[in-house]
């Protein structure tokens, strides 16, 4: 009998606990351990920070579903883990051994890299706001209603490092939207400030035709932009970075005023997963192989935010690449098939396919890609814009939560929708 422990709970690690129990035999135990007892929607997190969504409307108390599943839960954090004795520690000094780990922790928020910047509760500044978890977005809801009160400039975009750029576009395209029904707009002033190289760049090297999709769409929003974009600190109302060419140089240092800034922080991994001699990279990512394995440990495994994985070119300002949800379940279905073969004495073959298929809300329209696979160079490439886009992206917000109060990983009408597009989740 093994003991399989997933870290997280998250958009991976829930979808692939489900995954694991459809797949192993009754008698190997399956435990989660997150550090908050109710899984998070993410992706929903620019709709409650203007007041859209409830938390409690993306939100869910994990135990309950897992337990139904006859899946064990634990809402502690995990506090050190010993790779070599195959055991972890939690909050309290509670160890727990395991056969198999699954790290599918998501990132830290290094927000202290920039002087100002972040949530104070985690760690950060104070002086601008987050939509990477959803206690950052009711908070940035709060303020944002009183702001609404005595409207002025806002600022949003993706500090150097950072590799998820799509929830700031749809935060500014959102915001856009809010404020022009509520007859604000032409009272605020919007800057998108970022460290991609261009527009639509979204850490990918540009999808398809995002590039003047986008920019096409900031134009007529009025969204100001500043790209190649080192954001060095942030003080009272105002955040300076500095704009670099194409060769890296700097070429104009900005003074920009915000009277409401969201800014997205750059991703290091988590301490405990960090501090694991050679599980990572300097960045505190963890090392994989094709397997999704651990290149130090092989009864570990990684997938999500926070693996390793290079950017897909070299940018003047740090960028990374995101991880997409359905790039991110296709690792998780990698896992649990390596994993099965591995307790039947075969040796691990499941490859997940990495491919990226994002729905990203403008508040009144939307913007698809589909990038086969993520890293280019790719099969598919395409980039869409339609009102088709936002009602889809609803549609999948009740979808996944509602699959995951089903407790099923992939049910077979997902499956074969996404086959008659040509994605699936493992190379073939």
């Amino acid at each position: 009998m093994a003991h399989i422990v997933i870290m997280g709970a998250g958009i991976g690690g829930m979808p692939a606990a489900y995954e694991m129990r459809e797949m192993l035999p009754t008698e190997h135990r399956i435990t989660v351990v997150n550090s908050v007892d109710y899984f998070q929607f993410v992706p929903s997190n620019p709709w409650v920070a203007v007041g859209w969504r409830t938390r409690e409307a993306v939100t869910l108390p994990i135990a309950p579903y897992l337990t139904r599943k006859k899946i064990a839960f634990i809402g502690k954090a995990v506090t050190h883990i010993d790779a070599v004795a195959s055991q972890l520690t939690l909050t309290g000094g509670d160890t727990l051994d395991y056969d198999y780990l699954l790290i599918a922790t998501g990132p830290k928020l290094a927000f202290d890299e920039v002087a100002g910047a972040g949530p104070l509760a985690s760690g950060g500044g104070g002086l601008t706001h987050s939509v990477c978890h959803v206690d950052h977005a009711v908070a940035l809801f709060a303020e944002y209603e009183e702001f609404l009160k005595n409207p002025g400039p806002i600022v949003v975009g993706a500090m150097p490092g950072a590799s998820c750029f799509g929830p700031a576009y749809e935060f500014t395209m959102i915001l856009d939207t809010d404020l022009r029904r509520r007859k604000l707009r032409d009272k605020v002033p919007m800057t998108y400030v970022t460290s991609e190289p261009y527009i639509g760049h979204l850490g990918l090297g540009g999808v398809g035709d995002s590039k003047s999709m986008l920019e096409s769409e900031f134009r007529n929003r009025d969204v100001k932009w500043i790209t190649n974009a080192k954001t060095t600190e942030v003080q009272p109302g105002k955040l300076f970075a500095t704009q670099l060419d194409d060769f890296g140089k700097p070429v104009k240092d900005h003074e920009v005023p915000f009277k409401l800034a969201m800014m997205l922080p750059a991703f290091k991994g988590v301490d405990a997963v960090a501090a694991v001699p050679n599980l990572c990279n300097p960045r505190g990512m963890v090392l994989i192989d094709e397997f999704q394995r651990s290149k130090a440990y092989r009864n570990i495994y990684s997938a999500g935010v926070c693996v390793a994985i290079p950017p897909v070119e070299v940018t003047p300002v740090p960028t990374g690449t995101p991880k997409t949800g359905y790039m991110i379940e296709s690792m998780m279905t990698a896992i649990c098939h390596n994993i099965a073969s591995d307790l039947a004495g075969q040796p691990a073959t499941a490859k997940g396919t990495w491919n990226a298929v994002c729905l990203a809300d403008m508040g009144d329209t939307g913007a698809a890609f589909v990038a086969l696979p993520q890293i280019p160079p790719r099969n598919v490439n395409w980039f869409k814009k339609g009102k088709w886009v936002h009602l889809a992206k609803i549609a999948y917000e009740k979808y996944f939560i509602r699959k995951l109060k089903k407790g099923t990983s992939e049910p077979i009408y997902e499956k074969y929708v996404m086959g008659l597009l040509g994605i699936n989740r493992l190379n073939k």
